[in-house]
């Protein structure tokens, strides 16, 4: 994470833009180079629109900038858990009806969750567990 505070996110990303943060984040920052060294396969942008997104993503305040030799490095504003829980967050207003355990039925009774998941989820609900929180 760059120096200071973390930002709240306050905008959701589009896909191309959050394809390219999740990048930043897991570098912990980036040059335009490094993000499209770091795209997958088959995935081609030109460096003109990763340079071009980066700078909107840094205008929305979600990157900041360091000067490094003639270009520049991005910096991660806004975490990556902290960018999560604003999108779960909207996801659940919007298609949830603002209720989480709608969103987590849907998950039990969907075809996503492996045994190993659902074991997961009851030891994070267990009594013993809320007991500690």
């Amino acid at each position: 994470m760059a120096r200071g505070r973390a930002k709240r996110p306050d905008k959701l990303l589009t896909e191309v833009e959050l394809e390219l943060m999740t990048i930043v984040w897991q570098l912990g920052g980036a040059t335009v180079t490094e993000v499209i060294e770091r795209l997958p396969p088959g995935r081609s942008l030109a460096y003109t629109s990763v340079s071009t997104i980066l700078r909107i993503l840094e205008q929305k305040g979600v990157l900041a900038t360091e000067k490094v030799g003639r270009g520049h490095r991005y910096l991660p504003q806004v975490g990556r858990d902290d960018y999560q829980s604003f999108a779960l967050r909207d996801v659940v207003g919007r298609v949830f009806g603002g209720q989480p355990v709608e969103l987590v039925k849907r998950l039990f009774e969907g075809d996503g969750l492996k045994p190993e998941d659902v074991d997961e989820l009851r030891a994070l609900l267990s009594p013993s567990r809320s007991e500690r929180s």
